[in-house]
């Protein structure tokens, strides 16, 4: 596990490696800071957009709803594929958000690394649920 500060604001913990490359012990590392972290106030699940949910997606997708806390997708790589590889695949991941989680934000992430598509939103997102920006009330009384 690698840890990042963020100022005094938060820090973000990145998993890498779950998947093909995963180390043996994965689950048994991730599982328990999943469980027994207090201070845990959203995990990020990345998926490839260009091949789609996976099987180690959809296990790691399980483990985040056992522990029932908030969790959000963000699909990474959009660019790397044609439209319509993409639309499948997000289709795809919709389904799977909207009929087997419950603690799953419903609206995924869709980060391009290559034109920075979505990361603004994602930032401003990752400030909001951690507590560095309020969002304001524009509505008109």
């Amino acid at each position: 596990m690698n840890f990042f500060r963020v100022g005094k604001a938060f820090t973000i913990v990145d998993m890498p490696g779950y998947g093909h490359k995963a180390p043996r012990d994965f689950v048994d590392m991730v599982e328990p800071y999943l469980y027994t972290r207090k201070n845990l106030v959203r995990t990020f699940l990345l998926v490839d957009g260009s091949v789609g949910l996976q099987k180690a997606d959809l296990i790691a997708l399980e483990m985040c709803e056992e522990t029932r806390c908030p969790y959000v997708m963000v699909v990474t790589k959009i660019d790397k594929c044609g439209s319509g590889t993409l639309l499948t695949n997000l289709l795809n991941l919709q389904d799977v958000v909207k009929t087997e989680t419950t603690s799953c934000f419903p609206q995924p992430f869709l980060i391009s690394s290559i034109q920075f598509g979505g990361i603004y939103l994602l930032r401003c997102f990752i400030a909001h649920v951690t507590g560095s920006i309020r969002l304001k009330e524009t509505s008109q009384s």
